[in-house]
Order: structure tokens, then C-alpha cells, then sequence
């Protein structure tokens, strides 16, 4: 490999010698000029390097050249000479280079194949073509073989192998039937990238008997079909009908059912793979997998993002397709196939290679004799390609000695060229993918001066305007232009004109007197020429009556005018607009010669009407509003904006002063508030008019201040409350005297690009800042506290200059000054600028962390010394990532987070950590290049903290006494899981809590069974996880055991749950408690009265009431006080409670029930059961019952009723 040569330090002039160099003659695209010169061959047209040809067509193979003289054209086959002459097949064009292979008439394509090479070559050189390699196209047919019938279980995988004929190029694979439909396909059934089927699993409609496999080959427009395949698909019932006679019962429910089963890679095999793609190319990789259900595929790329608007999806997303892939795009890359019961994946290692390309192309090269120049070749690839030198086809080292060249590794650099010095050369870059060839030829002409410009030719130009006269010239070597005025005019110069590059002689402001004949001369030291011009100055279009902003009635009549001044020479067109497009075609409107007439005027004609005037040299333009108004019902006054200012004089010439008046326009009744001044300058700007000042409405003159070097016109607008006029007429031009610039550019700036450069930058002089022709910048610059000496540089009117080989970020005084042809600019100031930066050198050390809690830790380093970050320190940066969770010890896909900490800190905060896992880290010092190395990973770890709470609490399987509770694990321990802790109370129907029993469960369980609980009882749960930290949130829920049936009648049971039922849901409604409430009320009030009453009539002598009636329930009712009466009569309005009280548990032994005794006293009790003493009294009988009596017997642990609460109360 040849080893590239270093430019000595030493030898700096060599960096000019060869921009120099660079800089050849141009030759212009002169058809004419082209077919005069003389030119080495050029290969315009050829075929392809891999050429696939039809072997049943002829073979045209493609060579195309141009040079001067018409260059003659061989080939080679296989690297040797091949002699057409003595092959009847083959034929060449006439005056090409392109070989015609005749096959049709009995030629063999497979006779021809090779490498093929076309030279094309005149007396100035030899071009190459590439080397083209002719392969016939093969569509060969599918090899017989007996395809056995796929008989596969439900739910299983299947593979159906296509396997085509090897053929060129390789054929289009695609699945079809019998009837040619193509099979239907989805993410469970899709074909491979090889142009197999798979089946991630099998389903009894995939049962058929015609899969068929086509190939097709374009190239020969064929298609091949494999023989059809058979698949049967078996379900489970079909098995055990087909099995049943030769298994027992046992195995055939043994069999197993369609199983749900974990992805599995049909292909790639294996966990990881390799793959190598070209630069430029697609990028195609396929993961399929088995499963049941149908796994879904998802891919990523290790360390990285898949790139964007490159990144495409295919067969279901089971194919990632890349585009134009480059070598940024190797790497790693993860297909996961995941369903419901788990996941795989695989890892392709990635490795984009790359063909040679083109990084700087060599391109011809046209010298004059003793003209120095350089042919470079500069490619890339990977691996980087090699680059070998031939002339006229012949590599370099054996090529005649050619004294002015000299080969330098991807450079030809040529000195002192003469004639003899013409050649073709070619670069070849090659590496195992490929090779690059270009021809570029070195020309050496020795030619006396041409002007293509055609002779005599006329320029017009309006007055005040830029005139541009050609000269366009060929000559080598290149000559020198001249221009002169009339016969015999002396040769021009001054600052009235300006000479381009190309022989255009310019005149920025041509005046009247700039009219006459101009001359050409064209000069080298092979001879002499010249050509004349001729100019003509044209007087400016104008407008000299523009029309005016018009109100019209609506129905009115409107008129417009346009009456414009031009040159006699010129034939003006005037052309009217409506709201900048065309006039409605409506024969109310009326155009004349200097006017426009709208007849009975609408709503719809309201708009902005513009006149333009064009000739073929220049072009005005003037607009006016039409406002259409309803006819008032009286005359109105009418307001308007003002007309323009008129007759505009300058006066008190100065130079850098001027005296402008004017006279006012109408006012059209609204006064004139103030006048605006505008400018243009028709040296720099013709055209663009400029805000210069204001003055009030009563001002009519106004001195101004004016810049050197400016063509001044002025104009005056007038402004009241309705709006601005039009502009007057411009005022007489007025140029300025040139004179050296006032001031140097702003906003100077240093900021290398690079680190090894310093840009220099400003923001340029505007063009009347620039007071003269020929603006240029002196640009200086030195390092600052090292060298006294300035370097400077005068630049054109650029705002760049580069300064290169400079130490990488060191301080610079930098100052630009502006100049022309005049002088230079006061002395400008000094600003401190920077060479590029590059990136930092080391990492931050003695990276230290310290964990303050389960979530935030504060990490320190040590700064890094400031000579070593090469740029502006911008701070540091924090990479940290979750290794493992220590508690689950399982690693995950990596998601590194980034934290900024600006300026010169040496500590930060690390928010958000998870608890109880390990962590990494890193730091790395940040300038405005980009950041340093990192630090070596740090590795620390996170404590336990307060586990998540549960993720659920199922309660479930509800019996009398007892309760089933499930739960989840904490979805995020944070820690080692201790235990559970488990608090749960009874609620009553107010709502009220019981109290509160807590027990301790082991991390373990998943499951509990609370046992000995009260039956029909709504209880209350807080669940929650503990760590050794202390205990997490808490989940709640709510659940309810059920009633006890045992020893109660059916229907009572029934009754019963109904009753519960209204316990849990009525008693809660607010409609249920406002009942109530009322009900409750008026038993209050009743009792009141009846108490009042009963006193009334004094006591009832209770002895004698037992002793005249022994038996309570048959008491009669009919006292003379009628106490005991209106009592009864009271306690019986309450009888609509009484099928509520028939759910309640009493006890049987105490029970008195309705259907023995419709008067019961049982009826008027308060919930509970009356009693009586030893004697048969009946206690509490006239009381009320005020006394709560203790229980007796098994009473019911039922809640209380509404119905039993409200009598409570009462």
C-alpha cells in the first residue's frame, strides 16, 4: 500500500502553489469554439459493469466518445486484444465505439460471456471504459423431486421449502394456487425472504392440497412452478375419531388439546447471527417465529435508535428494511417475538461495508503552455481503497516519462506543461467490493485570442440604470481585455466603470452622454483582437397623472387616468389590473388611451385598480382604490387621503447635505398631519425607495444629510387621517462625491470551526455605507500575549475569512477595517476571538457517589485541569443507568439518563433512583465541541425503601363465618418483602367502625382464610407490604359474609336475605331515612297524646286487672276511662311495621306469634320480646317501656333494622 505523503512544515507556499494550480483555464460552452478546439477523448455513454443480457436477443455493448479530432475506438476481451474483424457476429457502429453481437442469426449468448474494455483514442490521448462483465440470464427449471403430503396437528408449526432454480439474475418467489390467487398471508402465515411459507401455527382452514411455489425470472420474462404441496391440518376431535378403536378411554382423554406454547425462531436459528451489507444498499433482516397465539415481532438496536425516515416495516413486521444504509448503521440489532407466554429473541450483528466512492472525482484539466496544474483522486470505503494512476490507459509506472508530472499518491501534480504534455488519465480505486474508474484528460492549448461576443452589437438602456456590455473571449494562454470608447478613444478606467473577470465591462449609472461605440480588445503572445459594441441610452417611462382614490356612488360613473411620458424610441403597452388580476370581461368597463371608465358602478367594482405601463426595457406601475358607497340621502362632505406632493426642487448642494421642498397636494378636507421623505438610490438600489425622515404637515422644506457615494432621488408623501398619498414625482438624481468609508463592519467575531482554524466573520457594509467603489476589508489578527506582529489580509466585500493552522483554542486579537478605492476606515477596535476547540482530553476523576436515600444520591468529582478541556468549558455531564433490580435480580434493556450540570461544578444530585438496585455512572466533561471520555463506571447501590402496595385485593368465596382473601405482590418491592400486614373492622348500618384486629403474614403467602367472623357482617381491610424499611401504602376493600340459614323455615330464610338485603342498600338512601324520620315524628307525638290522656284518668289498678282477667291477650277493651283502649288503638296504627318484625330472630321458647293471638303485646314492644313476672303481671304495661330491659334467650346478631332503630328512638 503506498504510504501518503506529509506536506513539510517547511514548505507552506506549496498549499498556495496548489490552489494555483487548480484555478485552469476555462473554456465556455461555445458550440462553435467547442468544434475548433482541439480535445483528447472523453467517454460519454457506456453500458453498465455488470451487464445481464437476454440470451435470445442480440448483445449490444455500448461505447460512446467525443474529442477533437473524432477519436478512433478497440476493445479487449478477457484483458487481450479482440479483433472484430474476424468474427462475422460481431459488428461495430458506424463512428462509435459500440459493439453489436448478432445471437438472432445463430450466434450463442453463453459464446460471449467475459470482461469487456472499450479505449477510445485520438492523438491527444486514450479514455477507458470500465470493465463491463456480459453474463447471459439463466431461468433454468425446478429439479423433479416427489413432494410426501405435510400432515400436521392443530396449533403446530410448518414450514413449506420452496428451494427455486438457481438462476441470473435470481428469480421473484411467490406463492399461488391452483386457480394462479395468490395465497393470503398475515402475521401467522407469511413467506420468508428465502421464498419459504411459514406457518407460526397451523389452523384446519390452512388444509389444502395446492401450495404452489412460482419463480419468475424477468429477465426472460418466465416463470417456473414446483410441483404443488399437500398440507393436512388434524384437529383434536379428528385424532381421537381416528385413534379411538386402538387407545383405552384414559389415552384419549389423555390427548392433549390445541396447547398454547411460547414463541419459537423458525428463522434465523439460534440466539445470534452475523450480516454484512454494502454502503448505499438496503439492509434486509428477517426474524419468523412459531408460536401459539401468533407471536408478535418487534425490533430494536442495541446502544442505539433505529434510524428515522429510513426505517421501514415489512411482512408484518418481521422484516426490518433500512435504507441507503451506511456504516453509522452497524451494530446490533434485536428481534423479539413475544406472546401472551413469553418471549424470544435474536441478535444480528450488523457490518456495513462499503464499495469505493467518490470523495473528490478528478476532472479535466485545460493549460497553456508553462501553465502549472493538479489531477486529484481522492475516494473512501471500507476497507479504504487502494488508487493507482494510468495514462492513456496504460498504468503509470510503465507510461512514457512525461518530465512535467509527478505522481503523489491520489495526486498528478504538473509543472511547465508543454503540448506534448496532453493526455487521458485514469484513476482506479478499488478494495474487495469494487472499483471506481475515471478519465480526466490534461489538454495543453496554444491558442491566439477569440471574441465569441457577436460583433456589433446594440445595448439599450434606460437612463440611470446599470449598462453591462460583452466580451466574452477565449485565448491560451489567457489574455488581457482592454476596453476603449468611439475610434479612437483612449483605453477606460476610473471609478464610472467596473471590469469583470469575464470581459464584461460594466457602467453602474449610464447617463445620455454614456451613448456610443465601445471596443474589445483581447491580447495574449499569440496575437490580437478586438470587437465593437454599440449603447444607446433610453429616456425613462413614467407616469405623469397616476390615477387617484375614487368614492362613487353605487350606479355612479368612475374614471381612472394613466397618462404616461416614455422615449420616442420605445412603443409603451398599458395594461389595467383589478386586485392584481385582469379585468372583469364586462363591456361596462371601458379602457382608452389614457384613462379607464367603469359605467353604472356596483358593489362588486370595489377594489384596488393599478395602470401598468410597459416597453421593452423597463416597466411602471401606479395604483388607486375604488370605494363604491350607497347614495346618501343628502350630500356629505368627503373625506380622502391627500393628493401627492408636486414640483419637488433641490437646492444647497453639499456634500453630505441637501435642501428638498416641495408644495402640498390637496388636502381633501381632512388636514395634512405630516409629510414622509424617502430616498432611492439608483447606484446600488434603483428601484427600492427608503425611509429618509418626517416632518410636520406645516414644514414644505427640510435640509438632509447624505452619504458619499450614493445617486440620490428623492419623493414626498403626504399623510392625514384617512392615509398616505401617492408618492409625488421623484425629484432630479443628485450623486455624491465617493470618499473613504466612516465605518468598519459590526459584530466582529472569532469562533474556529475546526480546531486546528479561526473563522473570522462580520456583517458586511451596506452598499451606500461603502462611500466609494472597490469596498475590500483589511483583516488582522494575533495571538493574544504571544506574538506582537499582525497578520493581515485584504479581502474582497466577503463577510468570511478562514485562518488556518492555527493552535487548537488558544486566544486571538482580531479587527477588521473597511477600505476602497479611496482609503481606509478609521482605525477599528480590537475584539478577542478563539481558535476551534476540540474535543476535551480526560475524564473527570476521583468520581466519588454518595447515597443519601432510597431515591437520590450526590455524586463529586474532581475538576478536570482547564488546558485539557481545548475549548470553553460548558460543564459536566452525568450518564447513570439501572444495572439490576436487587431484589428481583433481573437486568433489563438499559435506558441510560443524561444529567447537565453547567459551569465549573464538581457535585450534583441524582433524583429518581429506584430503591434496592444497583446502579452505574459515569462523567464526562462538556465544551462547545461536544464531550470528553467518560470516567471509569461507578458502580453503587441503592437501599431498601417502602414497597408499592399490592397489586390487588380479591376477597372472595364468602361463607357464614369466613372469608377468602387473594392478593398480588407489590409491583415494585423496592426491597426484601418482610411481611404483610392485615387490619380489618366490622361496619354497622350508620357506618359506624368496629374495632380494629391486625395480623401479620408471612412475604410468602399469596392467600388467606379469615375465619370466626360474625355472619351477615359487612367488614373492612386494609392490606398492605412491609419491608425492613417500614410498611408501604395500603390497598382497601369491602366485603360481606353471608346469613345463617340453619333452623329457620324456607320461606323465613327467604324473608331473611331479603331483609339483609334492605339492611345493606335501602338503609342508606336518603329518601329511606327522611321516611323515617317522619314516621318516627308522629309515634312521638301520638305517644304524647296518649300519655296525657292516660293521665287524665288516674292509675289503673293493676291487681285487679289481673285478677278479673288472668290471661292478658284476651283483655277487653272497653274501660270506662278508656285509657287502655286509646293505648291499644294507638300501638295498632302501627301495624304496617309489623312484616318487619316477622325477620327478626327471637327465640323460639319466647316467640308469641300473630297467628295465636292477633293482639299480641308483642306488637308494642321496642325491638324486644315482653316479659312478665312470677306472678303472670305484665311489667312495664303502662310505663312505656322507658327502661331498656335486658335480653334473655339467643338473641340475633342480625343488625338492627331501620323499622327496630327509628322505635329505639321514639
Amino acid at each position: 500500500m503506498m504510504k501518503k505523503k506529509s506536506i513539510p512544515a517547511s514548505k507552506p507556499f506549496l498549499i498556495l502553489f496548489l490552489c494555483q494550480m487548480i484555478s485552469a483555464l476555462d473554456v465556455p460552452l461555445d458550440s462553435k469554439l467547442l468544434e475548433e478546439l482541439s480535445q483528447p477523448p472523453t467517454i460519454t455513454h457506456q453500458s453498465p459493469k455488470d451487464y445481464i443480457v437476454d440470451p435470445r436477443e442480440n448483445i449490444v455493448i455500448q461505447c460512446e466518445a467525443k474529442g477533437k479530432p473524432p477519436p478512433s475506438f478497440s476493445w479487449t476481451r478477457n484483458g487481450t486484444h479482440f479483433d472484430i474483424d474476424k468474427d462475422a457476429q460481431v459488428t461495430m457502429k458506424p463512428n462509435s465505439g459500440t459493439l453489436v453481437i448478432n445471437i438472432m442469426n445463430g450466434g450463442k449468448a453463453e459464446a460471449y460471456e467475459g470482461v469487456y474494455q472499450c479505449t477510445a483514442r485520438n492523438e491527444r490521448g486514450a479514455a477507458i471504459s470500465n470493465n463491463i462483465v456480459i453474463r447471459p440470464s439463466r431461468s433454468p427449471l425446478w429439479t423433479k423431486e416427489k413432494l410426501e403430503p405435510h400432515q400436521v396437528r392443530e396449533g403446530d408449526s410448518l414450514v413449506l421449502h420452496c428451494r427455486p432454480p438457481v438462476g441470473l439474475p435470481p428469480p421473484i418467489i411467490f406463492w399461488m394456487d391452483n386457480a394462479f390467487q395468490r395465497l393470503p398471508q398475515s402475521e401467522r402465515v407469511s413467506q420468508g425472504l428465502n421464498g419459504d411459507l411459514y406457518f407460526s401455527n397451523v389452523q384446519p382452514e390452512d388444509t389444502r392440497e395446492d401450495y404452489i411455489c412460482y419463480a419468475r425470472f424477468n429477465h426472460t420474462q418466465t416463470i417456473q412452478q414446483k410441483q404443488p404441496i399437500s398440507v393436512k391440518v388434524f384437529s383434536l376431535d379428528s385424532l381421537n375419531d381416528t385413534i379411538a378403536a386402538n387407545l383405552s378411554d384414559t389415552d384419549i382423554y389423555g390427548a392433549k388439546p390445541v396447547t398454547e406454547r411460547q414463541p419459537v425462531l423458525l428463522t434465523p436459528t439460534g440466539s445470534t447471527s452475523t450480516k454484512v451489507e454494502l454502503r448505499g444498499n438496503v439492509l434486509l433482516l428477517e426474524c419468523i417465529a412459531a408460536g401459539l397465539p401468533t407471536p408478535v415481532i418487534r425490533w430494536i438496536k442495541e446502544g442505539g435508535e433505529l434510524p428515522a425516515n429510513r426505517t421501514f416495516f415489512e411482512n408484518f413486521k418481521k422484516t426490518l428494511k433500512i435504507i441507503d444504509v451506511s456504516e453509522a448503521d452497524s451494530g446490533n440489532y434485536k428481534c423479539i417475538a413475544r406472546n401472551t407466554l413469553g418471549s424470544v429473541h435474536h441478535v444480528i450483528s450488523v457490518t456495513v461495508k462499503a464499495a469505493p466512492y467518490w470523495i473528490t472525482a478528478p476532472r479535466n484539466l485545460v493549460l497553456s503552455p508553462g501553465e502549472d496544474g493538479t489531477l486529484i483522486c481522492r475516494a473512501n470505503g471500507n476497507p479504504k481503497p487502494s488508487i493507482s494512476w494510468l495514462a492513456n490507459g496504460v498504468p503509470i509506472a510503465i507510461a512514457p516519462e512525461d518530465p512535467s508530472r509527478k505522481v503523489d499518491g491520489d495526486t498528478i501534480i504538473f509543472s511547465h506543461v508543454q503540448e506534448r504534455s496532453s493526455a487521458v488519465y485514469q484513476c482506479n480505486a478499488s478494495n474487495e467490493y469494487g472499483y471506481l474508474l475515471a478519465n480526466a484528460f490534461v489538454n495543453v492549448l496554444a491558442e491566439p485570442p477569440r471574441i465569441l461576443t457577436p460583433a456589433n452589437k446594440l445595448y439599450q438602456v434606460i437612463a440611470d440604470s446599470p449598462a453591462l456590455l460583452d466580451c466574452a473571449y477565449f485565448g491560451s494562454p489567457k489574455p488581457e481585455i482592454e476596453w476603449f470608447k468611439g475610434v479612437k478613444g483612449s483605453i477606460l478606467r476610473g471609478n464610472e466603470y467596473v471590469f469583470h473577470d469575464n470581459g464584461t465591462l460594466e457602467i453602474p449609472v449610464a447617463q445620455k452622454d454614456s451613448t456610443g461605440t465601445y471596443t474589445c480588445v483581447a491580447r495574449n503572445e499569440l496575437g490580437k483582437i478586438q470587437n465593437e459594441v454599440h449603447l444607446e441610452i433610453k429616456d425613462p417611462t413614467m407616469i405623469i397623472k397616476q390615477p387617484e382614490y375614487k368614492v362613487v356612488q353605487r350606479y355612479g360613473q368612475v374614471s381612472f387616468e394613466c397618462i404616461i411620458k416614455h422615449d420616442s424610441t420605445l412603443l409603451p403597452t398599458v395594461i389595467w389590473l383589478k386586485d392584481n388580476d385582469e379585468l372583469p370581461d364586462d363591456e361596462r368597463f371601458l379602457v382608452g388611451k389614457d384613462n379607464l371608465t367603469i359605467m353604472n358602478v356596483t358593489d362588486k367594482d370595489d377594489g384596488t385598480y393599478t395602470c401598468i405601463v410597459n416597453t421593452t426595457l423597463d416597466s411602471v406601475s401606479a395604483s388607486a382604490v375604488l370605494t363604491v358607497v350607497a347614495a346618501p340621502p343628502t350630500p356629505a362632505i368627503i373625506y380622502a387621503r391627500p393628493n401627492p406632493p408636486f414640483d419637488l426642487e433641490l437646492t444647497g448642494q453639499l456634500e453630505r447635505s441637501i435642501e428638498l421642498s416641495w408644495i402640498p397636494g390637496d388636502e381633501n378636507n381632512s388636514p395634512i398631519t405630516h409629510f414622509v421623505i424617502e430616498y432611492e438610490d439608483g447606484l446600488h438600489e434603483p428601484g427600492v425607495w427608503h425611509y429618509q425622515t418626517e416632518v410636520p404637515g406645516t414644514q414644505t422644506t427640510v435640509q438632509l444629510k447624505l452619504s458619499p457615494y450614493v445617486n440620490y432621488s428623492f419623493r414626498v408623501v403626504a399623510v392625514n387621517k384617512i392615509g398616505r398619498s401617492q408618492p409625488s414625482e421623484p425629484s432630479e438624481q443628485y450623486l455624491t462625491k465617493s470618499a473613504s468609508p466612516d465605518e468598519n463592519p459590526a459584530n466582529v467575531q472569532g469562533i474556529g470551526s475546526e480546531p486546528d482554524n479561526l473563522v473570522i466573520t462580520w456583517e458586511s457594509l451596506k452598499g451606500f455605507q461603502s462611500n466609494g467603489p472597490g469596498l475590500q476589508y483589511k483583516v488582522s489578527w494575533r495571538q493574544k500575549d504571544v506574538d506582537d506582529e499582525w497578520t493581515s489580509v485584504i479581502v474582497a466585500n466577503v463577510s468570511k475569512y478562514i485562518v488556518s493552522g492555527t493552535p487548537t483554542f488558544v486566544p486571538y486579537e482580531i479587527k477588521v477595517q473597511a477600505l476602497n478605492d479611496l482609503g481606509y476606515a478609521p482605525e477599528p477596535s480590537e475584539v478577542i476571538g478563539h481558535s476551534g476547540e476540540d474535543l476535551p482530553m480526560v475524564a473527570p476523576g476521583n468520581v466519588q457517589v454518595h447515597v443519601i436515600n432510597s431515591t437520590l444520591a450526590k455524586v463529586h468529582w474532581d475538576p478536570v485541569p482547564l488546558k485539557t478541556v481545548r475549548g470553553h468549558l460548558q460543564g459536566y455531564k452525568v450518564y447513570y443507568w439501572k444495572v439490576q433490580s436487587l431484589s428481583r435480580r433481573s437486568r433489563r434493556h438499559v435506558e441510560k439518563k443524561i444529567l447537565t450540570f453547567r459551569g465549573n461544578k464538581t457535585f450534583g444530585m441524582l433524583p429518581g433512583l429506584e430503591p434496592y438496585s444497583s446502579y452505574k455512572l459515569n462523567v464526562r466533561v462538556v465544551n462547545g465541541k461536544g464531550e470528553g471520555p467518560a470516567s471509569p463506571d461507578k458502580v453503587f447501590k441503592t437501599p431498601e425503601g417502602v414497597p408499592s402496595s399490592p397489586s390487588y385485593l380479591k376477597i372472595t368465596n364468602p361463607t357464614l363465618d369466613s372469608l377468602t382473601l387473594e392478593w398480588g405482590s407489590p409491583t415494585h418491592p423496592n426491597g426484601v418483602l418482610t411481611s404483610y400486614i392485615l387490619k380489618f373492622q366490622p361496619i354497622n348500618n350508620t357506618h359506624e367502625l368496629g374495632p380494629l384486629v391486625e395480623i401479620r403474614i408471612p412475604a410468602n403467602e399469596s392467600s388467606l382464610i379469615l375465619k370466626n367472623l360474625n355472619y351477615s357482617t359487612r367488614y373492612k381491610f386494609y392490606f398492605n407490604a412491609q419491608t425492613s424499611v417500614g410498611s408501604g401504602s395500603q390497598i382497601t376493600e369491602e366485603a360481606v359474609t353471608i346469613m345463617d340459614e340453619a333452623g329457620i323455615l324456607h320461606p323465613a330464610v327467604v324473608a331473611g336475605k331479603a331483609m339483609a338485603s334492605r339492611q345493606v342498600d335501602i338503609a342508606t338512601q336518603g329518601w329511606f331515612i327522611g321516611l323515617m324520620c317522619a314516621v318516627a315524628l308522629l309515634i312521638l307525638i301520638l305517644l304524647i297524646v296518649c300519655f296525657i290522656r292516660r293521665n287524665k284518668g288516674g292509675k289503673y289498678p293493676v291487681k285487679e286487672k289481673e285478677d278479673a282477667h288472668a290471661d292478658p291477650e284476651i283483655q277487653p277493651m272497653k274501660e270506662d276511662d278508656g285509657t287502655f283502649g286509646e293505648y291499644r288503638s294507638l300501638e295498632s296504627d302501627a301495624e304496617d311495621h309489623k312484616p318487619l318484625k316477622k325477620g327478626s330472630r327471637t327465640p323460639s321458647d319466647r316467640t308469641v306469634k300473630k297467628e295465636d293471638s292477633d293482639d299480641s303485646l308483642v306488637d308494642y314492644g321496642e325491638g324486644v320480646n315482653g316479659q312478665f313476672n312470677e306472678d303472670g303481671s305484665f311489667i312495664g304495661q303502662y310505663s312505656g317501656k322507658k327502661e331498656k330491659e335486658p335480653a334473655e334467650g339467643n338473641e340475633s346478631s342480625e343488625a338492627p333494622s331501620p323499622v327496630n332503630a327509628m322505635n329505639s328512638f321514639v
